[in-house]
């Protein structure tokens, strides 16, 4: 099977090819959006794939797997319907959406360390709704684009420093709105993260 990196660079040259990296990636950009924005999905959906295709000569041919750049898009893309967004969550919270938070786990369900980011997201809708822009864009794309922290790192075009104190902040707030004690340190895939990261520094 083709890597997206090597569909990307035959597009360059047969525009056509491009469309294997839609069949291949639509439904999960998609469903990112419409888990934070609800009806506006499709549009964002469309809107990145034709970014995406517009800027193929600047994608880095080294990176294999493309889903951290369109979702790079799709979160820009999202940074300009903030009010439509901040009503989806509202609107999750009015439509008694707890019920939904047990669908949320049981995705996640064995990986305890995504569960801390995913859990309750649907039930605390008004907490993540509060959050900085940064610690939400962060939080989602860990929980909802199932992307490590690497993949976040560069879908934000940030250090990993800068995303592990993002969602370290993040789930506390999580926690905090549960009722739930964090821990004294952070686990990132079986590491101790507690420590001090210069790279987190302002992040």
């Amino acid at each position: 099977m083709s890597t997206d990196s090597e569909i990307i660079r035959r597009s360059r040259d047969t525009p056509a090819a491009f469309a294997e990296l839609y069949d291949r990636h639509a439904a999960i950009i998609h469903r990112y959006a419409s888990r934070r924005i609800g009806e506006a999905a499709d549009d964002i959906m469309s809107e990145t794939f034709l970014v995406a295709f517009e800027r193929r000569a600047a994608f880095d041919e080294n990176v294999m797997d493309a889903r951290p750049w369109l979702y790079a898009i799709a979160t820009t893309l999202l940074k300009k319907h903030r009010r439509q967004e901040a009503r989806a969550w509202r609107g999750l919270v009015a439509g008694g959406a707890a019920e939904q938070a047990d669908a949320d786990q049981d995705a996640v369900n064995g990986h305890d360390d995504r569960l801390d980011a995913a859990i309750g997201i649907r039930r605390l809708a008004t907490a993540i709704r509060r959050m900085p822009a940064r610690d939400r864009d962060a939080l989602l794309l860990y929980a909802w684009g199932d992307l490590d922290y690497e993949g976040v790192a560069r879908a934000l075009d940030v250090p990993v420093g800068t995303v592990r104190s993002r969602l370290n902040r993040a789930r506390r707030q999580l926690r905090q709105e549960s009722g739930r004690n964090a821990p004294a340190q952070e686990v990132e895939h079986g590491h101790e993260s507690g420590r001090t990261d210069t790279a987190a520094q302002g992040a």
